[in-house]
C-alpha cells in the first residue's frame, strides 16, 4: 500500500502543472489579441481623424496675409499633418492679401507651410485681373518666388491671345507668361498672325511677344494662312502687329507674289508694310526678277517698293541688269525708276549703259538712260558687236 501512494504522487504533480501551464498560455494569448485589437482600433481612430470631408483650407503668409483659400470635398492629412491631399479642390490664390488666380481641378496637394500647391486632372486656372484661362494637366504654384506652373496638354485662352504648349510659366507681379514645348499662338483680333515656335515670352501688360528660337509667323484669312514668316528670332507687337523678324530672316507673301530675305525685317501686317533696315534680298516669284540691295521698303497694297543703297536689280531670263543707289520698283507695270550711278547692261543686243537716271523696264529692254556720270549730260553707252560677247 506504501508503494501504491509513492507511486501516485508524480502523477497528481505532473497533472497540475500541465493544467497551469494551459491556463498561463491562454492568458497570454487573450492579452495579446486585446492589445492587437486596442491598436487596431486607435489607429483607425488616428486614420478618421486625419481625413476630413467638405472642408475650406486656408493658409497665411507671416505677415498675415492669405496665401490660398481652398474649399475640397475631402481632405486627407499626412501623419505629420505637414501635406494635405485634397479631393475636388476648388478655390483662389492670392498675392499680397488679394485673390489673383481662382483654380480648380480633380485632386491636388497642399503644404502646411504654404510653400506649394499642387493639382493635377482636368486643372483650370483663371486670371481674375483678365479674365484669361489655362487649362492643362497639372498646376504648381510658388508663392515666394511668384510663379504659377500649367503643364501637360496646356490650353490657354485670352481676349488678345489663344494658345497651347507644353508648359506655361506665369509670373503675376511682372505680368509674364512664358510658353515652352510645342508653342503655338494665334492672335485674336484682326488681322490674325499665327506664332509656332518652342519657346515664346509674353509680356502681357506690354502686349509684346518675344521669341527666342527659330519661329514661324503665319498671317491668317479665314482658317487659311495667306503669307508666311520664318526666322531665328522674332517680336511680335500684339496691338500694332508689327513682327520684327531677326536673323535670317525670310518672309513668303502671296500677293505680291514676293520672297524676301535679310537679318532685320519688320512686317507690319495692319499697314501691310515691309521695312528692311539690313541688306535684303527680294524675289518677285512671277516675273523671275531679283533684287538686293543695303536697305528697303516695302508698299504690299500699292506693291511699290523702294530699295536704296548699292541696289542691284537683275531679270535673268530677259538677260539684263541694273545697278544703281535708288530704285524705286513699280511691280503690277514692272516699272523701274532709277537714280544714282546708273549702270545698265543688257546680252541682246549686247550693251552697257551708263548714266545719272535710269526709267523703264528689264523685261522688255526698254530702259531709257539720261545724265551722264559725275554731273556730265552725256550717257556713256558701250555697245558690244554681235560675236564679242
Amino acid at each position: 500500500m506504501a508503494e501504491k501512494k509513492s507511486a501516485g504522487k508524480p502523477a497528481i504533480l505532473l497533472l497540475l502543472l500541465i493544467l497551469f501551464v494551459a491556463n498561463t498560455g491562454c492568458k497570454q494569448s487573450n492579452q495579446a489579441a486585446k492589445k492587437l485589437a486596442e491598436d487596431s482600433s486607435a489607429a483607425q481612430q488616428a486614420s478618421s481623424n486625419l481625413t476630413f470631408d467638405n472642408i475650406t483650407l486656408e493658409q497665411a503668409a507671416e505677415n498675415g496675409q492669405t496665401l490660398w483659400k481652398v474649399k475640397a470635398k475631402q481632405a486627407i492629412y499626412s501623419p505629420d499633418q505637414k501635406v494635405a491631399t485634397v479631393m475636388s479642390p476648388d478655390g483662389d490664390i492670392y498675392q499680397d492679401g488679394k485673390p489673383i488666380y481662382h483654380v480648380q481641378a480633380q485632386k491636388g496637394e497642399v503644404l502646411r507651410n504654404g510653400d506649394r500647391i499642387f493639382l493635377r486632372g482636368q486643372v483650370v486656372a483663371t486670371d481674375l485681373k483678365t479674365g484669361a484661362i489655362l487649362r492643362g494637366d497639372e498646376l504648381e504654384w510658388r508663392p515666394k518666388p511668384d510663379v504659377m506652373i500649367v503643364r501637360g496638354n496646356l490650353r490657354g485662352t485670352h481676349v488678345k491671345l489663344k494658345m497651347s504648349a507644353d508648359q506655361a510659366r506665369v509670373m503675376n507681379k511682372q505680368r509674364r507668361m512664358e510658353l515652352t514645348g510645342k508653342v503655338i499662338a494665334l492672335t485674336q483680333q484682326e488681322p490674325k498672325a499665327r506664332m509656332q515656335s518652342e519657346h515664346l515670352i509674353w509680356s502681357m501688360d506690354k502686349d509684346l511677344v518675344t521669341i527666342d528660337r527659330p519661329v514661324q509667323v503665319q498671317r491668317i484669312q479665314g482658317d487659311r494662312a495667306i503669307d508666311q514668316a520664318e526666322g531665328k528670332q522674332a517680336e511680335v507687337n500684339l496691338a500694332s502687329k508689327v513682327v520684327k523678324l531677326q536673323q535670317n530672316a525670310n518672309l513668303i507673301l502671296l500677293d505680291p507674289p514676293l520672297q524676301i530675305a535679310g537679318n532685320s525685317l519688320n512686317w507690319d501686317m495692319n499697314q501691310q508694310t515691309l521695312i528692311a533696315d539690313q541688306p535684303v534680298t527680294v524675289v518677285h516669284r512671277q516675273q523671275q526678277i531679283t533684287i538686293t540691295a543695303n536697305q528697303g521698303q516695302m508698299d504690299l497694297k500699292s506693291k511699290i517698293g523702294r530699295m536704296n543703297g548699292s541696289v542691284h536689280a537683275v531679270d535673268p531670263q530677259n538677260q539684263s541688269e541694273l545697278f544703281t543707289d535708288r530704285l524705286v520698283w513699280n511691280m503690277p507695270t514692272q516699272r523701274m525708276d532709277a537714280e544714282g550711278n546708273i549702270t545698265y547692261n543688257q546680252n541682246d543686243p549686247p550693251a552697257t549703259l551708263r548714266g545719272a537716271r535710269a526709267l523703264g523696264r528689264l523685261d522688255n529692254k526698254t530702259m531709257v538712260v539720261t545724265g551722264g556720270p559725275g554731273g556730265d549730260n552725256r550717257v556713256v553707252t558701250e555697245i558690244v558687236p554681235e560675236g564679242l560677247n
